[in-house]
């Protein structure tokens, strides 16, 4: 643990200390976000925090490379996991890059992110099994094993640039996801008493880090953006992590869980449920354009977050929110891999979600009352002088 810490550490000073230059770099690269009618932002914002972020990937991998223990895990792995980050996280940040500053259609971007992945699957990155319900695993020939690879690397990339919608939110969603996977992945090797250092679980570790020490530049008000450049990579780091723990760990090692096989599907349906809220966001807004005769790309500011901003809630507690139901799933996910009481865990998460629900609902309209009465007391009403009988 102590030297995934340490790798964790790294990542988010390195890129705390990064981004500033970052920034001024993209203000005279000509890298910045302008303001248009759907946005929340109100002055134009550099982008190309992403470039930050992977110098503290480059950083992190550096330092852990050089930790006794982990260089042995490294050096005896049959993937090649810092390579695989190395080249196909350069790869898509040139891409970003790229789309930051000059625009890149869809038709690129999709191929360096195929690219990416095909760097992977050459690194030995691939999904090579799936798990079954009766507790076996189905190996795939490259055949399956290839597209699946491919269909997970874009699909994560892309729901992550989805989310990207408000400030401090990908970063956050992102960092809620890699140390939910992190945790699954540290505590269900320990439990069953194999090796803790593995190449998912490092790369889990490097995200989080860097997400931690981007947060602070990116959230409300934002002094930076991540762009494409950042949203692409953390999505390829995630996706990098998601396909090396599926099918890591055998049914025999389970045995402690009883029936429970769920610990094997947490890493496939991790990502779908911290992206399920943008996902739901995204298909309502297909529809809502659709009914209302326009095309589903076209723009509009009727999107979960800024319903949050019309509700009341400030630019930070719409994200805080957002924040809330991401951990709640994947807490509730990791909860059952180490329990074969679904009800408990669906019981307490049910009475959270309530609470939080009520909390979302009752806290604006607390902070306008409060709002009204201080501007009632700031400037009272002069009483009327009474009319003679």
């Amino acid at each position: 643990m102590r030297e995934y810490l340490l790798t964790i550490l790294v990542a988010a000073v390195v890129v705390y200390l990064l981004t500033p230059a970052v920034r001024r770099f993209a203000v005279w690269f000509g890298a910045q976000a302008e303001v248009r009618d759907r946005d929340v932002h109100v002055i134009p914002t550099p982008r190309l925090g992403g470039l930050a972020m992977f110098g503290g990937m480059v950083a992190a991998l550096v330092v852990a490379s050089g930790l006794p223990e982990m260089r042995k895990v490294i050096a005896s792995g049959e993937v090649s996991v810092i390579k695989a980050l190395l080249l196909s996280g350069g790869l898509i940040v040139l891409v970003g890059i790229a789309d930051d500053r000059w625009g890149v259609d869809a038709l690129t971007k999709f191929a360096g992110q195929v690219a990416a992945a095909g760097i992977f699957i050459m690194q030995g990155i691939q999904l090579y099994v799936i798990p079954m319900p009766n507790g076996e695993t189905l190996s795939l020939p490259p055949a399956y094993g290839v597209p699946l690879t491919v269909l997970i690397v874009v699909a994560t990339i892309n729901a992550v640039n989805f989310i990207d919608g408000l400030d401090g939110l990908a970063a956050g969603v992102v960092g809620i996801a890699a140390l939910a996977l992190f945790s699954y992945a540290y505590l269900l090797s320990y439990t069953n008493k194999m090796t803790t250092l593995t190449g998912a679980t490092l790369t889990a570790a490097v995200l989080v880090g860097i997400c931690a020490g981007f947060l602070p530049h990116n959230f409300h008000p934002a002094r930076i953006f991540m762009g494409d450049t950042g949203s692409m990579l953390i999505g390829l780091l995630l996706s990098a992590s998601t396909i090396m723990l599926t099918g890591q760990f055998d049914p025999a090692f389970l045995g402690a869980y009883g029936e429970n096989l769920f610990p094997f599907y947490v890493p496939l349906l991790l990502v779908p449920a911290v992206a399920a809220v943008p996902f739901m966001d995204m298909v309502l807004a297909v529809w809502r354009r659709t009914n209302q005769g326009r095309s589903p790309f076209a723009p509009d500011k009727q999107h979960l977050h800024h319903r949050l901003l019309e509700l009341g809630h400030s630019h930070r507690r719409a994200v805080l929110i957002m924040y809330f139901w991401v951990s709640l799933l994947a807490a509730c996910l990791v909860g059952v891999s180490f329990t074969n009481s679904l009800a408990l865990v669906a019981s307490v998460m049910g009475v959270v979600a309530i609470a939080g629900l009520a909390a979302m609902i009752a806290v604006p309209r607390l902070a306008a009352r409060r709002a009204a009465r201080a501007e009632a007391a700031a400037h009272p009403v002069p009483d009327r002088p009474r009319q003679p009988v």
